[in-house]
């Protein structure tokens, strides 16, 4: 077994006096345990234990004893050792616990990284609750997938689509390239998980989806929604039409394409489609009618940023200019209600 830290007794639970991470917790006193009605750091009130009571699978001196809870385990399958190696890998790496990754642990522990999990119930959750139970509050980042959506769409919106390396985004979200592979099986996946956030498709769904509102109502919201989706930070509509733009017949483009497309006709295809069987637009094949009401808007808000850098133009504010489309599109393609002439 390795030297325990400093501060931290052979039996592999943090003294009170010295925090595993960041300092001892407000409120500890010199054994470690919280102090009559203060929490420690990191530990909601709630999660403290009454007066006269002890936390299960904890003794009167913060040690893991029987009976306590591991992933679904007894304490007993998880070492001390373990808890100890995870703080004292998280010390050295300026990390809290629950983002070093097992395979440091494992080294720090000195065992294999199949050996540390079968001791922690199979899980990473087994890990950070026996390190809980030890009175330490094992912190974490957000979701590989979130962090990894989020990076990805701002290495998009700075670099383009070929920007969007895995690499990249794994530097970018604080994790590995194989956690990516785990999460997402691929790039493609991931594109796809960033288009699903940050286009309007899902906002078109919804709005095609539900019950039907009125023509012109109709297309102002999703003229409405086309300019957020096109305006808002990071920019990742504009980057992706950017690159199908200047490189149609890219991988990347195809993925999205085959991801969009489909879903775009059944969305807003379907729907002009059955105002022009009710007798309110005019009849147009549908993917001409769609270029008609989205096209002009669209262009409109992607090379809004570059209009409004020269001198001496002036743009109307998004809300206007949404207005001003929907009622061109309305007055070409509207058909006069039935008794009025058009």
């Amino acid at each position: 077994m390795p030297e325990p830290a400093a501060g931290v007794p052979a039996d592999g639970v943090p003294s009170g006096s010295v925090s595993p991470v960041r300092g001892t917790a407000p409120g500890a006193s010199a054994d470690g345990v919280p102090a009559e009605g203060v929490p420690a750091e990191g530990v909601r009130d709630e999660g403290v234990p009454e007066e006269g009571a002890r936390a299960e699978g904890v003794c009167d001196e913060g040690a893991l004893v029987s009976g306590g809870s591991a992933g679904g385990e007894s304490v007993e399958g998880v070492l001390a050792e373990v808890v100890e190696a995870a703080v004292r890998a998280a010390r050295r790496l300026g990390k809290d616990v629950a983002d070093v990754p097992t395979r440091v642990i494992a080294q720090e522990a000195g065992m294999s990284r199949s050996t540390l999990l079968r001791r922690i119930g199979g899980s990473r959750q087994g890990l950070d609750e026996a390190v809980r139970a030890a009175g330490i509050d094992p912190g974490g980042q957000r979701p590989v997938r979130e962090r990894a959506v989020e990076a990805g769409a701002y290495l998009i919106s700075a670099n383009g689509l070929a920007g969007m390396t895995l690499e990249a985004v794994a530097a970018a979200a604080g994790c590995s390239v194989h956690s990516l592979y785990a999460v997402f099986g691929g790039r493609d996946e991931l594109l796809k998980a960033i288009f699903e956030r940050y286009s309007p498709i899902r906002d078109a769904e919804e709005i095609f989806g539900g019950p039907r509102a009125d023509l012109g109502d109709t297309v102002r919201r999703v003229y409405r929604v086309l300019a957020a989706a096109l305006t808002r930070e990071p920019r990742v509509m504009p980057a992706m039409f950017a690159e199908a733009f200047a490189r149609p017949a890219a991988p990347a483009v195809h993925t999205l394409a085959r991801h969009l497309a489909p879903r775009l006709l059944a969305a807003i295809g379907g729907w002009l489609a059955e105002e022009v069987a009710a007798g309110r637009l005019r009849p147009m094949p549908v993917p001409v009618l769609a270029q008609q009401m989205i096209g002009p808007v669209m262009m409109h808000f992607l090379t809004r940023p570059a209009l409004s850098a020269l001198p001496g133009v002036e743009l109307p504010d998004p809300d206007a200019v949404c207005a001003e489309f929907a009622d061109a599109f309305l007055r070409a393609t509207a058909l006069p209600e039935p008794g009025r002439e058009a």
